[in-house]
């Protein structure tokens, strides 16, 4: 078997934190449209500055926990008498202190609130000093100078076992915010964000959802018939990713449903195992994607997103390296899920070709027979160019 495995991981719960010192340049119709768009999606923090606390703290949804970042001793002296954790009359709600001067951050811990780490890395001594010190801290915010995100797998490696939420900068870089999310499989715990124009927040979002891994309802099926046809065109899918040993991806021939197909992760005697393979089906067939989704095998090519499945049902977002498509002999598997759903799908007639049994452990095609138990999944059916609909289909 593959020695390979993966977490399957979730972005929910990630500090999603926006810097506000970017909004001072930004003309007053944009920072209003940026003030609101925070309290309307997806972002739990704002980090506030001694120049605009009094004003955004007003401003912004009261569920933003306010960040203030405090430069020096004197800033302090000057706000801490506006603020308290908890609010109150003629108080402003501050729920997190922010600071590179630790005396400060000490000081703030004393008065009830949570503290946060800032530095910045731009050699080896202050990577090394961004943990050691943060690790102290309920958080570490930091950035770094160069576009590498080795630096950040150190941070991320370091940190992971304690209870330090750590917080990328990212500043305006959309691509650069997703990845940290998922930098090591681990990712940062959150990402601090100084989006200036709608566009921007519109495609972090759209970039979020597509990696988004809602749970699919895997079901047991019975084996219904086996039918050995002639020769046709079937599709390899070799990823970008390992699979693990209970994991696949659903195949149908029709938008009823699919079985869970078996990766190349376990024993074959005559050639070595490619753990990012599935031999998956006939060119015709849908894979079932998240989000209610399905792409014809032919559709996809390098780059192509692909959702994996395991036998409870959870998914990741994968991707297709390549497609591989030849002429085999084809065997037509058919099987009947709860509600009565008749599913097939259609597969390289050859014995090392796998789905997965009821006990999520890997058959070889050529060996099922009626009455098996199989993962899979049956549904409505009902697909246009991919899309879900409501409408009456009858697909044989």
């Amino acid at each position: 078997m593959s020695p390979f495995t993966t977490e399957v991981r979730s972005n929910e719960g990630n500090e999603l934190w926006y810097d506000s010192k970017v909004l001072a340049k930004l003309g007053e119709d944009n920072r209003r449209a940026i003030t609101q768009r925070l309290g309307q999606g997806r972002y739990n923090g704002i980090v506030l500055y001694a120049d605009n606390l009094k004003e955004l703290s007003q401003a912004v949804s009261p569920r933003l926990q306010r960040v203030l970042h405090i430069e020096s001793a004197e800033q302090w002296a000057e706000l801490s008498t506006l603020i308290s954790p908890a609010g109150g009359k003629d108080l402003i709600q501050v729920s997190v202190i922010s600071s590179s001067q630790p005396t400060l951050l000490a000081t703030a811990r004393s008065a009830g609130f949570r503290t946060s780490w800032r530095a910045h890395v731009d050699n080896a001594a202050s990577l090394h000093a961004s943990f050691h010190d943060g690790m102290h801290y309920d958080f570490l915010m930091v950035s770094f100078k160069d576009p590498t995100n080795i630096p950040l797998e150190l941070v991320i490696a370091e940190l992971h076992k304690t209870n330090t939420v750590l917080l990328k900068e990212v500043n305006q870089d959309v691509d650069d915010a997703v990845i940290a999310l998922g930098v090591l499989e681990l990712g940062s715990d959150g990402v601090l964000v100084a989006f200036t124009d709608m566009e921007q927040f519109d495609r972090f979002a759209h970039k979020i959802d597509a990696q988004a891994t809602p749970s699919i309802d895997i079901q047991v099926g019975v084996i219904e018939r086996i039918t050995h046809l002639g020769l046709g065109y079937r599709a390899c899918i070799d990823t970008t990713h390992m699979f693990n040993p209970d994991e696949g991806i659903l195949v149908g021939s029709t938008s009823t449903g699919g079985l869970l197909c078996c990766p190349e992760v376990f024993h074959l005697p005559y050639m070595e195992l490619r753990p990012f393979r599935i031999n998956a089906a006939s060119v015709h067939s849908y894979v079932f994607q998240a989000n209610d989704r399905t792409s014809y095998i032919s559709e996809l090519r390098a780059g192509s997103s692909l959702t994996t499945v395991n036998a409870r049902g959870e998914t990741r977002q994968i991707f297709v390296g390549r497609t591989k498509t030849e002429i085999r002999p084809l065997l037509l598997i058919e099987a009947t899920f709860p509600e009565n759903r008749k599913v097939n799908i259609i597969m390289q007639d050859d014995w090392h070709v796998r789905v997965f049994s009821d006990e999520a452990k890997p058959r070889n095609v050529t060996e099922l027979k009626a009455g098996d138990r199989v993962l899979g999944f049956g549904t409505e059916p009902g697909r246009h160019v991919g899309v879900k609909v409501d409408e009456h289909i009858i697909e044989l």
